[in-house]
């Protein structure tokens, strides 16, 4: 397989397979990769006791690592290996043990070595929850190397 013989979409979807078997953190408190096309991400969460704080509410800090993992699955879809620039999350409602977040990432811009992505964390009622946003930077390397011919 070369990435030159994927579709943009079989692309994203390879990318996130290998970048998900490194992603151990994602995986660790227990984060679903729903479906991911190229500039998009989707990914659930279950707010478990362990991730409540003092106010019986969902840590913010679980909430950011969501969103972030969501980003970080969008901004990699392009078989270009990416890292956040910067992130910044504005809270909207409180998330309650037992709640399913569900983390939509999308691009909005991508140029040069930088792209901006919005990323929308909701409940399973559809309540906004918090809005995201990240700037990516390229590094090197790409999830599926092109072979010479």
């Amino acid at each position: 397989m070369t990435a030159s013989t994927l579709s943009p979409l079989e692309l994203a979807q390879e990318s996130a397979r290998i970048m998900w078997a490194e992603d151990t953190a994602t995986r660790h408190v227990g984060m679903e990769l729903l479906d991911v096309a190229p500039g998009r991400a989707r990914l659930c969460l279950t707010v478990r006791d362990e991730f409540t704080n003092g106010h019986g509410t969902c840590h913010g800090g679980y909430i950011f690592m969501l969103a972030d993992s969501a980003f970080a699955f969008a901004c990699n879809s392009h078989n270009q290996r990416a890292v956040a620039a910067s992130a910044a999350i504005d809270f909207i409602a409180a998330a309650q043990r037992g709640d399913v977040l569900t983390a939509e990432c999308a691009e909005q811009s991508r140029g040069g070595r930088s792209g901006l992505y919005d990323t929308r964390v909701t409940d399973q009622n559809g309540r906004l929850i918090a809005l995201f946003r990240g700037r990516s930077a390229t590094i090197r390397g790409r999830f599926i190397e092109e072979t010479p011919t």
